[in-house]
């Protein structure tokens, strides 16, 4: 939702199917400065007329859910992890209901990346955190999850496993921004659980 001319259009649709299809990328919406800063706010002026539709948009993300569990094996979001939050029913109880905090764990969620080095750090983003293999393995081992599905990292072949397997980024949009050449990706998974990148 942060680039492209047909954010709006996806979200329609997305809203209108019921679709099975979970929409990382949507999580970054939930800050409505952001939509601002890349242009959201501004293809709804052009295609509406007006701030309106843009406000109901951003009251509307509100309700989203932060995180999605597949087949309680994959666990989907679009940052990473937070060192408040242990189990999945720690998300659970949040109260949802209302624009992520700019910090604290639903924040997390939305900001954190995977990191090479073991435990928490200091993201250089100015928000989340990272965290290194140590932590995705004790969180999947806590929640009997198999992987930890998200975005928020452009890669270039449009997916990346990071964490011995254990941890994928899947970025689908594709040449970002018009102009970095990448690849997009989505994660298929099957009736058996087994899964399948298309680019």
């Amino acid at each position: 939702m942060d680039s492209g001319s047909s954010k709006s259009d996806i979200l329609v649709i997305h809203v209108m199917n019921e679709t099975d299809i979970e929409l990382n990328d949507l999580s970054y919406c939930l800050f409505s400065q952001i939509t601002q800063v890349y242009g959201f706010y501004d293809e709804c002026l052009r295609k509406y007329g007006n701030a309106n539709v843009w406000k109901i948009f951003t009251d509307l993300f509100d309700y989203f859910p932060l995180t999605a569990l597949v087949e309680s094996e994959i666990f989907c979001l679009h940052g990473g992890l937070s060192p408040s939050i242990d189990t999945l029913d720690n998300i659970r109880n949040f109260d949802r209901v209302q624009e992520v905090p700019h910090e604290g764990p639903m924040c997390d969620l939305l900001w954190s990346d995977p990191d090479d080095r073991c435990g928490w750090g200091i993201s250089p983003r100015g928000a989340g955190y990272t965290f290194g293999q140590d932590i995705s393995e004790q969180f999947n081992h806590t929640n009997n999850l198999k992987l930890i599905a998200r975005a928020h990292q452009l890669v270039m072949e449009g997916y990346n496993w990071g964490h011995e397997q254990k941890v994928v980024t899947i970025f689908s949009a594709p040449n970002y921004c018009y102009r970095c050449g990448n690849m997009a990706s989505i994660l298929e998974v099957d009736d058996y659980k087994g899964h399948t990148f298309i680019q």
